[in-house]
Parts: C-alpha cells; structure tokens; sequence
C-alpha cells in the first residue's frame, strides 16, 4: 500500500470515528472560560498595523503571554512595541526556502537575553525530518540555554512543494530526546492526526507537549482528537496555540474551539488555557499572580 493510500485509509477512520463523539444536548451550552490565557503558538510580521490589531485582540481575549515566532527581525519589532506580552523565538527555516541561522549568531542572542524560547521550527516544509543531524546544533543550544523549542511535526501544513507528511511523524523525535533528554519541546498540533504515536512518545517522555493549534481544522475532528488526548491521561500537557496572526480574528475562533468542548471540564480548560503553559515555562509565583490581578 503506497504511503498515499494508508494516509486516506488513516483519515478515512479517523473520520469514522469522529461520528462517534458526544455532543451537547440541544439548547446546552458551555460555560466561556474569563480567566487567563497564555498562546503558545502566535506568529509575527512585518505590518505594525497587524501588530496593533493582535496586541488589541490579546487585550480582549485575556490573552496575558504569547510565545512568538518569525524572523528576528519582525520578532523584535513587536517585542520592543509591547514588553512583556510576547517570549520572542526564531522561526526557522524560512518557509520553503533551505539555510539555517549561523549557530553562532544565534548563540550571542541567546546570550545576550534577547531571544528565550526555539522555534517555531518549519523544516518538514523542507523535507527535513526532527531527526536529521542538520537540526543537532540547534536542539543542542536549546539544551543548553534551557529554552522551550516548538516544532512542526505533524501530518499536516500549508502547501509547500519539499512537504512530506511521513517526516513529520512525533516518532521522528524520538533520537532527539535521547540524545537531550532535559530539552523542553512541544509538538504543533500535538501531532495531528497520528494520536497513536503522539500518546506513546508524551508517556514515554513527560519532557514532551504539545499545542493545540489544530483547532483551525474542522470542529468535529478536532473535538474528536482533543478527547482522546484528553481520555489517555494528558490533558495536563495539553496547552491553547492559535497559530494565527494574519489573520488576527481567528485566534477567537481557536479560543471558541477548546470552548465548546462540551468533555472538558472548568479545571480542564484552565489547564490548557493557562495552567500547563505556566509550568512549561516555568513562570514564577509572583508572575502567575499577576496575570490573576493578584
């Protein structure tokens, strides 16, 4: 069976089961969860006008932090215009395009303060696998600097001609763990659609999370997903990513999305809103207490 066809047989299941989840009851609605949000998938640009309509929109959403990835260039720009709501990391490679960002480069701005998580790290859009030994150099430094990594490793993405969706099985980082076995990483999407895989790579290594920015597929599959994480024991590393910023209006729609979960309890959803993203990122006490209005 070609690689093609087990995905299709792979989705076509998935969807099966999907009619299979509960849904509220007619008229119930869900509670809407006010408290604090920490986005752990937000995207930059080059567009100050879009930089006022995110910032304004995190205003409105209690949207208190927000781990950013984009060039450096465009990163910085929209962590100087507002301290404070955004941990700055490089977005690499460039969409499509092959070259990484010179090591030692990237080692100064690290040391100098100006740069505290990794990632979003894109190369399945290049054909590079976690595992390939051109990416070593890079989880090594977030070893190192014991900084939290973001990855694209999942069956899906934007169109992109290099894009292979085997690459990006959660499996594939596997070697990476053993070799950095203290490194802070999570999976976009939390491994979309490969639950199987993403259940035994987070039990077997409780390093690992993932985001939840899977939310801008269908509502349905999506839910189906989430429960499931939710059902194998993980929803304490489960954390909220829009993986939005073009289009700013759609990080209410992702936020709508965990809360319509009509299985996710209060506790729940004040896990995955803000709770795990907190311990992830170990953020202090006195932090914590602040984005409570403590």
């Amino acid at each position: 069976m070609s690689k093609t066809s087990k995905l299709r047989l792979l989705i076509v299941s998935v969807l099966a089961a999907v009619a299979t989840l509960a849904t509220p009851a007619a008229g119930q609605e869900t509670a809407r969860y006010d408290g604090p949000i920490i986005d752990m998938h937000l995207h930059a640009g080059p567009d100050d006008s879009l930089r006022q309509r995110v910032v304004a929109l995190m205003d409105e959403s209690n949207i208190v932090k927000a781990f950013l990835s984009d060039s450096l260039e465009n990163v910085y720009r929209w962590t100087a215009a507002a301290p404070g709501r955004f941990i700055p990391s490089p977005m690499f490679p460039a969409f499509g395009i092959d070259g990484f960002p010179d090591i030692d480069s990237l080692r100064a701005e690290y040391l100098a303060g100006r740069l505290h998580g990794m990632g979003e790290i894109t190369s399945q859009y290049v054909g590079i696998a976690a595992d390939d030994p051109r990416l070593e150099p890079f989880f090594a430094l977030a070893e190192e600097f014991d900084v939290p990594v973001l990855i694209h490793s999942h069956g899906t993405g934007a169109p992109a001609e290099r894009f292979r969706i085997a690459i990006g099985r959660p499996t594939r980082i596997e070697e990476v763990l053993v070799r950095h076995p203290t490194l802070r990483i999570y999976i976009e999407g939390s491994g979309f659609p490969f639950l199987e895989e993403t259940i035994a790579l987070m039990y077997h290594y409780p390093n690992v999370y993932g985001d939840l920015s899977a939310s801008r597929y269908p509502r349905k599959i999506f839910h189906w997903y989430l429960h499931r994480l939710m059902d194998a024991g993980l929803g304490k590393r489960l954390m909220f990513g829009s993986d939005r910023s073009k289009f700013p209006k759609l990080i209410g729609e992702a936020i709508e999305a965990i809360e319509s979960a009509p299985f996710l309890t209060e506790e729940e959803k004040r896990d995955i809103f803000y709770n795990n993203a907190a311990r992830f990122l170990r953020l202090s006490k006195e932090t914590i207490a602040k984005h409570h209005g403590q």
